[in-house]
This record gives structure tokens, sequence and C-alpha cells, in this order.
């Protein structure tokens, strides 16, 4: 949005107060309309030629009502959830997608869509500047384990942290040689207790082995950035997520669990569709998994998905898809 905006005048509009207090820092203004009549002011008094849209909530739909800008969805990331092919993309002008495979998905589910509709633009959010705070050079295998959230419904249930994490946790972080980054979602454990009391027991297990042994230096991240966590890191564990697609970027190795749940929905022609996935079962395998991986690297299969997925992700592309797919509609 800041590039767009070299282009474009661009504001954020936010419904909380609690989020614009977040955004205090945000280099673009920050337009509070708590309602719709203060929406409405928004819109009428301001030459608004397109609204984003970053995610499908009800919520939409107050400004959706509006025929005279573009609505365009974006996302908030690219995977394999269930979510990411619903009927609601009918409802806006134009579809942002990361490449092929979210084309195909969307294709695939939905009837009577008109595909059209859909621009890929790869992930430019891949392309933002990187930290620099780098990890000491010990030479430990540093492992990235980022459970997504238990999901709001039987077919989003996708989240490992009950299932897998505390046995794989306590594989990994046991093992001298490797490092072990915990990043789990914002949401762990806000519908289900027992997701948040196993995160929360993950937590205590990580404080407990870096007291006894002070070179561990295993890690809890959970600023909002998830960019650092990705690069420093050599292998990715992951759920069925927006992680999974950013990490499969990486072009580093890569374990992705099995989701415990009968009514997860797991697509056979996706990210996960094309590996062998992590069962609970054997969550505890971790650490002879990752070594097996870091010596293979990561597979054929793993490196088509890339293209599949995102198209060409050299530095700036995808930026610059996306500032040419604004213009493009503009026009």
């Amino acid at each position: 949005m800041q590039r767009l905006a070299e282009r474009h005048p661009v504001a954020v509009m936010v419904r909380k107060p609690l989020t614009a207090r977040a955004l205090s820092d945000c280099p673009l203004p920050v337009v509070l309309a708590t309602n719709m009549p203060e929406q409405e002011t928004f819109l009428s008094t301001n030459p608004v030629r397109i609204v984003f849209y970053v995610n499908n909530n009800k919520e939409n739909f107050l400004t959706l009502r509006y025929p005279e800008p573009i609505h365009i969805h974006l996302s908030h990331g690219e995977s394999d959830k269930t979510s990411m092919a619903s009927n609601q993309l009918k409802a806006y002008d134009y579809v942002f997608i990361a490449g092929g495979a979210s084309r195909e998905r969307i294709l695939r589910t939905l009837s009577r869509f008109d595909g059209n509709h859909l621009i890929e633009i790869g992930r430019p959010q891949l392309d933002a500047p990187q930290y620099q705070e780098q990890l000491p050079d010990d030479g430990k295998t540093v492992v990235l384990y980022a459970p997504t959230w238990e999901g709001e419904r039987p077919a989003m249930a996708y989240g490992s942290v009950y299932s897998h994490g505390q046995a794989l946790v306590s594989a990994l972080i046991s093992d001298p040689a490797i490092r072990l980054i915990y990043r789990p979602h914002p949401r762990v454990g806000v519908r289900e207790g027992a997701q948040a009391r196993a995160s929360k027991a993950i937590k205590s297990a990580i404080e407990v082995a870096n007291r006894a042994d002070s070179s561990a230096g295993h890690i809890v991240d959970e600023r909002p950035d998830f960019r650092w966590s990705m690069s420093v890191a050599d292998v990715g564990v992951v759920d069925i997520s927006a992680m999974a697609a950013d990490w499969l970027a990486t072009r580093k190795p890569m374990v992705i669990t099995r989701p415990a749940s009968p009514d997860a929905h797991v697509d056979a022609a996706g990210i996960a569709g094309s590996m062998e996935l992590l069962t609970a079962r054997r969550a505890g395998d971790i650490v002879e998994l990752v070594k097996r991986l870091e010596r293979a690297g990561p597979s054929s299969v793993q490196l088509e998905q890339v293209e599949h997925h995102f198209g060409d992700i050299r530095a700036g592309s995808s930026t610059n898809r996306f500032l040419q797919a604004v213009d493009k509609v503009l026009e």
C-alpha cells in the first residue's frame, strides 16, 4: 500500500478504535469509520476509486453496496484452506490472486464464476524489506514451527497445536543441535480452550529448556511481521495455511501436518496433496524427519509448486504486478 501511495492517494479504513490504535505508526492516513454513516461520509466526500478487502468479513457488505468504486478482494494470504475458494468472491469486481494454483482452485470449486475477474499478482508481502536481526552462528539447525488456529468450522480445523504441538516441540527442544522458533497464529485458542492450554504448555516448555541450557536459544515469536522467522529458519513445520504457501516460496525444506480432524478439508490438488503429511501419531519423530529433509533439501515437487502458486517470485516482481494490475483496472 505504501508503494501504491507513490502513484495514487491511499487511506486505510478500519472499523474498531483498537485497530486504529494499533495502526498509530502507519505511514498512511488511517480513517476510523465505526458505522455506516461514518463510512458514507468518508466515501461521499473523497473521490474513492478502489476499495480493497483483506478478507470476506460480513461487515464488508456495508461498503460493497456502493456502486461507484471498484471493489477488489486481496485476501491476506495464499493457502489451500477451503475459505480461499468462497462463493463470496462473486461479490467483488475483481479478485487479486497469487497465481495459477489459486485460479484453478477457485474455478474448480465455484459454479457460474467469471474467471476474467481473477488477476494474478504473486505475493507482494514477500518483497518487503527483511529484518536484519540474526541468530547466533553456532551451527544449530533452526526449525520454525508455525501452526495455524483451530478455524471457525469443522472443514477449517487445520490447527495442530493440540494434536501435534506438544510432542513435536518436546522432541525438537530435546535435541541440542536444534534451535526452535515457535510462532503460533495469533488466534490460536480463541475458540477452543484445549488449543490455548496446549500453546501455553509449549511456551512453558520452551522457557524451561532455555533456563536449563543458556545456549539453547529457543524463541517464541509473536511479533506481527512473520518474515524474520521465515528468513532465519532452515526448516519449516507448518499446517495447511498461508504459512505453508509462504514457506514454499523460500525454497527451503518443509513439513506439513495432517489435520487430526477427519472433517478438515485437504485439497488433493494443493500443496498438501503433493506431499507426505505428518500425522499426530508421528509428531514425536520430527527430529529424524527434519534431519533427513535438511540433508536432502527441498523436493522437486515442492519447487514445482512455487511457480504454480506464485509465478515469478524474483525480488520486486510481485509488487510490480500488483501496481500494474491496479493501473489496469483503473483504466
